[in-house]
């Protein structure tokens, strides 16, 4: 898997080169999903078996990460040794034509709020779709808290955007929760603020989410599955991520 460098200003984005890139990537996860929330030191690194098959996507300012994700390839029946097929029967989606990626622990520096920091990390994605041929992105996109009730508007507003029947993960995990059975009425802006950034930008490019939530108590967090097709991803937002890639190439 190749990404050409980005730059804009400061930042740069490009994947990881060694295995001390990838720690500093574990270290921002952990400081991320695990010391923000207060779970945990303010030191350690978030790490799994799948980090060994996967590439890892770096937004630096200098030689600080202040982004990552990582990425894994899929085609077909793989999808379902993914991630994400830990959590969901993703057996539909082993039919899909074009190759599939999984985007994993994407998470920003809890500090930094520059939006260009997100914009470069997205461009990068999407010259990686553009070369190998990507038809659809997806993830598990989570909730800070296992517990259902604090994000019932903004689970409710997800009903809205349930993915289509060819594609929609079926129901693995026990203690799956139907959306249908969450939803009540909501209010569109509060629901949006309670959305995670992360998943409303799927949401702003056309993404679905399953029918259903999974509550994850080691990580605390409660996630659905998230996908964007790209021939659906809107076509002004499309130009400018390619604008951004095009323009930032190193």
């Amino acid at each position: 898997m190749r990404i050409p460098p980005l730059q804009r200003g400061r930042l740069m984005a490009r994947l990881a080169q060694a295995p001390d890139e990838v720690a500093a990537a574990q270290r921002l996860r952990h400081l991320a999903f695990v010391a923000a929330r207060g779970r945990g030191p303010a030191s350690g690194q978030d790490r799994d078996e799948f980090d060994v098959v996967s590439a890892h996507l770096l937004v630096l300012d200098g030689d600080d990460p202040v982004a990552c994700c990582r990425l894994r390839l899929h085609r077909g029946a793989e999808v379902l040794n993914s991630y994400a097929g830990r959590f969901y029967d993703l057996e539909r989606l082993a039919d899909f034509a074009s190759p599939l990626l999984e985007l994993g622990r994407f998470c920003l520096h809890p500090d930094r709020h520059d939006p260009d920091i997100l914009r470069l990390a997205w461009a990068a994605m999407a010259g990686l779709v553009d070369a190998q041929g990507v038809g659809l992105m997806f993830g598990c996109s989570s909730f800070p808290g296992a517990d259902p009730a604090p994000h019932a508007e903004a689970l409710s507003l997800l009903c809205t955007h349930i993915g289509p029947q060819a594609w929609r993960p079926g129901q693995r995990m026990a203690d799956a929760l139907p959306l249908a059975g969450l939803a009540r009425p909501f209010n569109r802006a509060r629901a949006l603020a309670g959305t995670p950034p992360l998943l409303r930008s799927y949401l702003g490019m056309g993404g679905w989410v399953s029918d259903h939530a999974v509550p994850d108590p080691a990580m605390d967090t409660l996630h659905v599955f998230t996908a964007v097709e790209v021939a659906q991803i809107p076509p002004a937002r499309a130009r400018a991520l390619r604008g951004i890639a095009a323009e930032s190439v190193g």
